[in-house]
């Protein structure tokens, strides 16, 4: 009988540097209608990166958990300081932010926007974005009301969140969850993947493989 070389797992593959590691990617969602598809959203990035999932408490309700992939942990509000104990213990979202290469919100909602603008940070979400190191890319994929998006707060907060290097994703036109006809729609979860890879894999490293290098 001949004999099989045994397949290499990826993850081997990585670790003897065949491969190069596969990106850490983390989404975030906010309290919009269109947390319904955080869970596609999910689905996209998992196949390409390792994947970790932020939810605030509104989020939670437009996000069916069985609709997430099996190796993705969901973090919420709860979780942020359910493992503290003592000083010295791992504070969750100090120890989120140093694990991603990526951060993405989508949804973004009318409120976050507003509190990531101001500097706010009373929940998990937003205290990962306090504490965010802005050399890293971080995306946000708004979804709102074409009211609220066409509202004047609305562009300011862009314009505040934009100076500090984060990427906008645009909205879409279409039917929105209320009935209305126009512009606040969240982009589908395919383009938000594709946007996000391709700025990622376009930032040159020197090892010209597009991904971070870790010690």
């Amino acid at each position: 009988m001949a004999y099989v070389e045994p397949v290499s797992t990826e993850r081997e593959l990585i670790q003897n540097n065949i491969l190069p590691p596969k990106p850490h990617i983390l989404l975030a969602a906010s309290g919009s209608v269109a947390a319904i598809k955080f869970g596609s959203l999910c689905h996209c990035f998992s196949e390409w990166a390792e994947v970790r999932a932020v939810a605030t408490k509104s989020s939670l309700h437009f996000i069916d958990r069985t609709s997430l992939p099996k190796d993705v942990v969901l973090y919420t509000d709860e979780d942020e300081w359910s493992s503290w104990k003592k000083i010295g213990d791992n504070v969750l979202h100090i120890e989120l932010r140093r694990w991603a290469d990526v951060m993405v919100i989508a949804p973004l909602s009318a409120n976050t926007l507003a509190k990531i603008a101001g500097g706010l940070c009373d929940n998990l979400l937003t205290c990962i974005v306090r504490a965010w190191d802005f050399g890293k890319p971080l995306f946000v994929a708004p979804a709102m009301n074409t009211l609220m998006w066409n509202n004047p707060f609305t562009q300011q907060h862009l314009d505040s969140v934009s100076g500090l290097g984060v990427s906008l994703i645009p909205p879409i036109a279409k039917r929105l969850a209320c009935g209305d006809y126009g512009n606040g729609a969240m982009a589908e979860p395919s383009l938000i993947y594709s946007a996000v890879r391709l700025s990622f894999e376009s930032r040159a490293q020197p090892s010209g493989s597009g991904f971070p290098l870790r010690d």
